[in-house]
């Protein structure tokens, strides 16, 4: 089959900056078998193209985005007919994706990863925020000839929204991450790891609240926070308002080599999101036997109370206190990790390159 990947970026020419571990571990065994060419709509500001992961990458590039990119499905389709367009994220690449399938008589697929089915306005954030979005992605969804989405909230959106969708997590890379026995606890000191963007759908603000909460509770930790910083050091501010200096470390972007020793020595991974599709950062922990807890929302609500703990959006007490639990209480914190390490081996990379194979092979019966 020869394959169009649609993805708004995470495909650098590094192979280790700005790039999404999940999509390349999906890419990569697309391509052994398949013909594969991903149109990423903003990696680089200027078009490029650039070859990665057995896949040819086709840069976009800013300034009248959407129309070019279809342009350039249909240009490369008239030098080598594609089977089917594929859309990973909805929003702008499932606008693009199904557009240039509609064109060129193909089926579409989207997979919902992202914010594309939530309105939070106190943020400004998600593509359901004004009539325009709600109704582009209506139509765009219901324009395509499969929908997929990585966890159960997401499926029941869709549904709400009269969509009918499948279950396919973007699973890990058991070789470039490999699995490690979760471990007991080795110090007094407990290690808390929290891996995103300084954003607002992250809601750092909460996670230091839960983080003042601990200290005020007497409990030893240390936090390492591993993101790329978009807020200019608003949350380190915080963090000192709140007296957090001694107990949390801001490293900023790592890649996933730099990554893993800090996975490895932490205790337990904590998250504080308003939103959701996953997170994919929730299954690298637990391939790398660190539990979780976080906000409800995404694979937490899938998984907690049995393989990780979930609590209310901006919960920051409840947040402090789970987290509490789970160290105090060493028999529940590696049942959860080891159940959760269980269900995301059971969910990997090679499941999911599996599950979308198959929907290609249904769609073009």
């Amino acid at each position: 089959m020869k394959l169009a990947l649609v993805v708004p970026g995470g495909v650098d020419r590094s192979g280790e900056l700005r790039v999404i571990p999940v999509l390349l571990a999906l890419i990569e065994r697309l391509a052994r078998t398949h013909d594969v060419h991903v149109f990423a709509l903003r990696q680089e500001t200027v078009a490029g193209r650039w070859e990665l992961a057995g896949a040819t990458i086709h840069n976009i590039g800013h300034g009248w985005t959407r129309l070019r990119a279809v342009a350039a499905i249909r240009s490369e389709h008239r030098r080598a007919p594609f089977d089917l367009v594929h859309a990973i994220f909805s929003g702008p690449c499932s606008l693009v994706a199904v557009a240039a399938a509609k064109l060129l008589r193909l089926p579409s697929l989207v997979h919902v990863a992202g914010g594309e089915l939530v309105a939070l306005h106190e943020i400004d954030y998600g593509g359901r925020q004004n009539w325009k979005g709600r109704l582009c992605e209506a139509l765009v969804l219901r324009g395509a000839n499969a929908i997929t989405a990585a966890s159960a909230p997401i499926l029941d959106s869709l549904q709400a929204l009269g969509l009918k969708a499948q279950r396919v997590p973007l699973g890990v890379d058991l070789q470039a991450w490999p699995p490690l026995a979760p471990r007991g606890r080795s110090a007094k000191q407990a290690r808390l790891i929290h891996v995103a963007s300084l954003n607002r759908v992250k809601d750092q603000s909460t996670l230091m609240r839960a983080l003042a909460a601990l200290v005020e509770m007497s409990l030893e930790f240390r936090m390492d926070i591993v993101g790329v910083d978009t807020l200019e050091g608003e949350m380190q501010r915080l963090a000192c308002q709140l007296g957090l200096e001694q107990h949390v470390r801001f490293h900023g972007f790592k890649t996933q080599r730099e990554l893993r020793p800090l996975m490895e020595s932490a205790d337990l991974l904590v998250m504080s999101s308003l939103h959701e599709a996953g997170p994919l950062v929730l299954l690298e922990a637990a391939v790398a036997g660190v539990p979780a807890v976080g906000t409800a929302v995404g694979h937490f609500v899938e998984w907690s109370p049995s393989a990780a703990l979930a609590v209310p959006v901006k919960g920051w007490k409840e947040l402090a206190n789970a987290i509490h639990q789970l160290l105090a209480n060493e028999e529940l914190r590696l049942r959860l990790a080891k159940e959760a390490q269980r269900r995301a081996m059971l969910e990997d990379a090679d499941c999911t390159a599996q599950a979308f194979q198959t929907l290609y092979r249904m769609t073009l019966v």
